[in-house]
């Protein structure tokens, strides 16, 4: 996985995600991003492969950008096309993914432990909080 830095689409697997958004019909998005939180969460305490989590986190930041407190997706690599307003039930997929892929045995999280991730795994909790506190049924 060719990586360039920390952010949520700072790696060559979040950029071909952010493609696969954009080709999916806009009423379809929610729905594309939903498949990535249960493609890691599916994977139950088997060894998690970082291409999944990292398609899962990209996921993540789009979901909490519609989040009270969560920070606009303003990168090059993010999907072109607008994201529609998501369910608020994406959130709860969006956190129990993210709690996944910072659980071992999870591939990425071991690749960030190799290369002192202490700032990824601050930016993948920072991501977790902000899903986490808004309320589902804010919506």
């Amino acid at each position: 996985m060719g990586t360039w830095d920390i952010g949520p689409f700072d790696n060559d697997t979040a950029a071909d995600f952010s493609y696969a958004v954009d080709e999916a019909p806009a009423e379809q998005r929610a729905g594309v991003l939903l498949t990535a939180f249960h493609e890691v969460t599916g994977v139950g305490e088997e060894y998690l492969d970082a291409d999944q989590a990292a398609e899962a986190i990209a996921a993540a930041a789009l979901v909490a950008a519609q989040c009270p407190g969560g920070a606009p997706v303003t990168t090059s690599f993010a999907p072109k096309q607008p994201i529609p307003q998501l369910p608020a039930a994406l959130r709860p997929a969006a956190v129990e993914a993210l709690d996944r892929i910072l659980t071992e045995p999870s591939e990425l999280l071991e690749l960030w432990a190799e290369s002192d991730g202490d700032e990824w795994k601050a930016g993948v909790l920072r991501l977790r909080t902000v899903l986490a506190g808004a309320s589902p049924t804010a919506d």
